[in-house]
């Protein structure tokens, strides 16, 4: 029987060994073993970020998106350039054609490659029904649906003009299966993502049998300032695993999808189990036969 890498030479540890398997893997997946990710909404301090950050300690080269936080992404740039990682700053409005393209532009003009992307971006605001207006409604189609469109599609047909190809993941929402009160105008913008994972999957991937689309579908993951105690406790209640999720808990998730040759089309909910529980009582209710 062979003996593992790191023991046939005493010189290299089982961590050295690791980094060798992954510039390997990312070699052969890419054809380069730094491949650029361009994570969208990842300025601010929140899942955007934690992602770039996942991204960038696998060996990736960066490219940071900001809309509203710009001076917090020029920031980052010079932090993470403090710490030996390559990566630019793009700033804009995502639904906008004209910018998406000139990012793309930028990109290559920077790498000369685009082998990732992560779509975070997004907008959230909560709203009764009786307050939601028809420009309300406008708006977070424009961002979470248009947004994701544009950034899919102009990363994506670059991404079929490369031999390696490349990998394109969405952030979607779990709780469009299971909607809540007050967020109407986010859950129809955000139940696009599933079908346009699906549809760029099959539009990219005919172009390009390299180029794979995935999503995930997070929650309850790093919750808003202001949510009471008790509020937080009703939340984790309701997911299986009774806990909440972190930023980085989403961030392996699509680093896993970015990288796994043999998926495309997937939408992977990184929630807990909350997607699928109905509740203690529920079986008791549908089921008469079990209640004494």
């Amino acid at each position: 029987m062979s003996q593992q890498p790191w023991i046939v030479d005493s010189l290299r540890s089982p961590d050295d060994y690791q980094s060798r398997q992954t510039a390997l893997q990312l070699r052969s997946l890419f054809g380069t073993e730094s491949p650029v990710a361009w994570i969208t909404g990842s300025a601010a301090d929140r899942v955007g970020r934690a992602i770039a950050r996942r991204f960038a300690m696998h060996g990736y080269r960066i490219v940071i998106h900001a809309n509203r936080s710009v001076e917090e992404g020029v920031q980052l740039v010079k932090a993470w350039k403090q710490e030996g990682i390559e990566s630019i700053l793009v700033s804009g409005p995502i639904q906008d054609e004209v910018v998406v393209q000139g990012w793309i532009k930028q990109i290559y003009e920077r790498f000369g490659r685009l082998d990732v992307l992560v779509h975070a971006a997004a907008v959230w605001e909560p709203q009764s029904l009786e307050m939601t207006t028809a420009n309300m409604v406008v708006e977070q189609f424009n961002t979470n649906t248009l947004g994701t469109f544009l950034c899919a599609q102009h990363a994506g047909l670059a991404m079929c003009d490369q031999s390696t190809g490349g990998s394109i993941i969405l952030v979607g929402d779990w709780a469009v299966a299971r909607p809540y009160r007050d967020f109407a105008a986010y859950f129809a913008s955000k139940g696009s993502i599933s079908t346009l994972t699906r549809a760029f999957a099959v539009e990219l991937g005919e172009r390009s049998p390299h180029v794979r689309v995935n999503a995930v579908l997070p929650g309850p993951v790093k919750l808003v300032e202001g949510v009471s105690e008790t509020t937080q406790t009703a939340i984790l209640k309701q997911c299986i695993l009774q806990r909440e999720g972190t930023a980085d808990h989403v961030a392996r998730a699509a680093l896993f999808l970015a990288e796994h040759e043999f998926l495309t089309g997937v939408c992977l909910p990184v929630d807990g189990g909350r997607s699928i529980y109905a509740g203690p009582i529920a079986d008791a209710i549908a089921h008469a036969s079990n209640v004494e």
